[in-house]
C-alpha cells in the first residue's frame, strides 16, 4: 500500500522547523509519528546517535537551510545526487533526506519488535556526506502536476482493463480506508509553510499511487497468470515512477522555493 516515507515527514517538519512555524519539540513529535523513537548517528560533533530534537538544532547549527528527499529504486536514482556510499545505502531504504547547505545525508533503518499488531518501531538515520550537486530527476511542482493528471488517466484505464473496480470487497476496502484516512488527515499532508499548489501534487500522488497499489493487490478474480502479473507490471511501471517523482517534488518545494527567490 502508498504509504507516507518516514524521509518526506522529517524533510517537511525540518523544513518547517528551519522557517519557525513550529517549536523543535513539535517537528520531533511529527517527524516520529506512529513510532517509538528516532535517534541520529553520525552527527559531526557527536560521539553517538542523539534524539531528534537535538539533531535537528546540531544540523541548523552547521548550516542546514533545507531538506530535501530522496527516494531511489533499482535503475532510478530519484533526487540523489552521490557519493556512492550515500546512494548505496539510500537505495536500499528506498528512501532519504539530503541537508541542503551543510551536505550531508540522512539514511533510515527500520527495528522492529513485538507481535503483529503491537510492534515497537524505532528508527536509526545514519548520517552521512553527500555531494552538493543538483537532485537527479526531480521534477518542478508544474511538471509533476500535469505528469500526475496523465499518469491518474492511466492509472485508471489499467484498473478498468483488469475489472479492478469491480474486483471485490478487498479492493473496495483498499479504497474506502485510503478515503478514510484522506479525510482524517486533510490538511496534514505536509508541513505548515508549504504551498497550496505541494499539497495539491501530495495528494494526487498518492491517489495515484493507491490505484496503482489496488492494482498490483486485487486483480479480478484473485489469481492471475505469471505472464498477466508481467503485464500488469509493465503498465503499471510507469504509473507509479511518475506518482514516485510528483512525491519528491512535493516534499522538496520548500527548498525549490527558497532557490527561486535566491
Amino acid at each position: 500500500m502508498f504509504t507516507e516515507p518516514r524521509s518526506g515527514r522529517l524533510a517537511a517538519w525540518g523544513n518547517a522547523l528551519l522557517a519557525g512555524n513550529v517549536s523543535p519539540d513539535d517537528a520531533a513529535l511529527a517527524i516520529v509519528g506512529e513510532d517509538a523513537v528516532h535517534r541520529i548517528e553520525g552527527l559531526p560533533g557527536e560521539e553517538g546517535p542523539v534524539g531528534l530534537t537535538l539533531a535537528l538544532g546540531r544540523l541548523r547549527a552547521l548550516g542546514a537551510t533545507g531538506y530535501r528527499v530522496a527516494m531511489p529504486t533499482a535503475g532510478h536514482p530519484l533526487g540523489l545526487s552521490g557519493p556512492p556510499e550515500f546512494n548505496a545505502r539510500a537505495l536500499e531504504a528506498e528512501e532519504a533526506v539530503t541537508v541542503f547547505g551543510v551536505a550531508l545525508g540522512l539514511v533510515p533503518e527500520l527495528y522492529e519488535a513485538g507481535p503483529e499488531g503491537d510492534l515497537h518501531r524505532e528508527v536509526v538515520w545514519h548520517c552521512l556526506p553527500v555531494r552538493e550537486a543538483p537532485p537527479a530527476d526531480v521534477p518542478s511542482l508544474g511538471e509533476a502536476e500535469r505528469e500526475l493528471a496523465e499518469a491518474l488517466r492511466e492509472a485508471t484505464a489499467v484498473l478498468s482493463g483488469l475489472d479492478v473496480a469491480g474486483g471485490g470487497p478487498a479492493a473496495e476496502a483498499a479504497i474506502d480506508a485510503y478515503r478514510a484516512r484522506a479525510e482524517a488527515g486533510a490538511g496534514e499532508l505536509l508541513a505548515p509553510g508549504y504551498p497550496a499548489r505541494a499539497v495539491r501534487v501530495l495528494e494526487l500522488a498518492r491517489r495515484v499511487g493507491l490505484l496503482v497499489s489496488v492494482a498490483y493487490e486485487h486483480g479480478p478474480g484473485g489469481a492471475v497468470s505469471a505472464s498477466e502479473m508481467a503485464a500488469r507490471g509493465e503498465a503499471l511501471r510507469p504509473v507509479e515512477r511518475v506518482a514516485r517523482r510528483a512525491q519528491v517534488a512535493a516534499y522538496n518545494a520548500y527548498v525549490e522555493e527558497r532557490e527561486r527567490r535566491g
